[in-house]
């Protein structure tokens, strides 16, 4: 049903200022701008995904709940969206499962920049049964343009996007057995908790519950991305040079990785930049 992750939305209060810092943290530019019923929207399309930054404008519904939502939690993850091959048999999937999906909807978007039009039919499941995290399902009609890097340092993709749990085994439940994601690991250990990789695409879906007191156990929260870069180093010296905070680079949990944090400059997202070695012809 799933044939990777289509986009994930990030809040922010500026449609001038959020594209900004995504525009030095990615290397890239914007690759779509548009107006809707009661917000703005900024879209960066990278390889496997597109991060799409939307900013309440005007005195409507939707204006008034994006402003509540940031008012409430600040800026940040929203919501993110599957891609799918075919939404009626997505849809068809969804309602088996229980998952109460919205009715499809035929959706466009014209770019205020070039006058092109998007057009694509989507889909939601039921928030309250999605652990309250906000999943859509998507089938675009057209390739969207990607954004043009601006550095030789430049993110490559999405590697991971990160779910945080109280309870894992219903998590597990909802994103392998329901959604029918394959599950890649799931591991634990004392200090960092337990980990649970779903295969998306060519990204991971991580499902972590971490050792934490006081963990809410019906309620998951999206909390944050990783980042992949071609050279760590260079993309370091880069943000650094930009005045954007970041760690030292230190070794990956995974084996054959080299990663660093972003400490601002993010909209509030938890991200994470990851480097994988390069594979060796055997």
């Amino acid at each position: 049903m799933i044939s990777g992750l289509d986009h994930v939305v990030v809040l922010v209060e500026d449609i001038k200022a959020g594209p900004g810092a995504y525009e030095l943290l990615l290397g890239r530019s914007p690759s779509w701008r548009s107006d809707g019923d009661g917000s703005k929207t900024v879209l960066f399309t990278l390889d496997n995904m597109s991060l799409e930054l939307m900013a309440p404008a005007g005195d409507t519904p939707t204006a008034d709940r994006i402003r509540e939502i940031i008012g409430q939690s600040g800026e940040g993850l929203a919501s993110f969206c599957f891609g799918v091959n075919d939404i009626a048999r997505a849809y068809r999937r969804l309602d088996r499962v229980a998952l109460k999906p919205d009715p499809v909807a035929e959706v466009e978007s014209h770019d205020t920049d070039s006058g092109s039009t998007l057009r694509w039919k989507r889909t939601r499941a039921a928030t309250d049964l999605t652990r309250g995290v906000r999943i859509f399902f998507l089938e675009l009609d057209d390739e969207r343009p990607h954004s043009a890097a601006t550095s030789a340092s430049s993110i490559l993709g999405l590697d991971h996007v990160v779910i945080s749990t109280g309870d894992p085994e219903r998590a597990a439940a909802l994103y392998g057995a329901r959604l029918g994601l394959d599950m890649a690991l799931d591991r634990s250990h004392h200090d960092w908790g337990q980990l649970m990789f779903f295969r998306c695409g060519d990204l991971i879906v991580e499902v972590v519950k971490r050792p934490v007191a006081d963990a809410d156990p019906t309620h998951d929260k999206l909390w944050g991305l990783s980042w992949r870069v071609a050279d760590i180093d260079a993309t370091r010296a880069r943000l650094v040079a930009a005045g954007i905070g970041v760690s030292e680079v230190r070794t990956g949990r995974k084996p054959g990785t080299r990663v660093m944090s972003v400490r601002d400059g993010t909209c509030g997202v938890h991200t994470l930049l990851l480097e994988r070695a390069a594979q060796v012809p055997s």
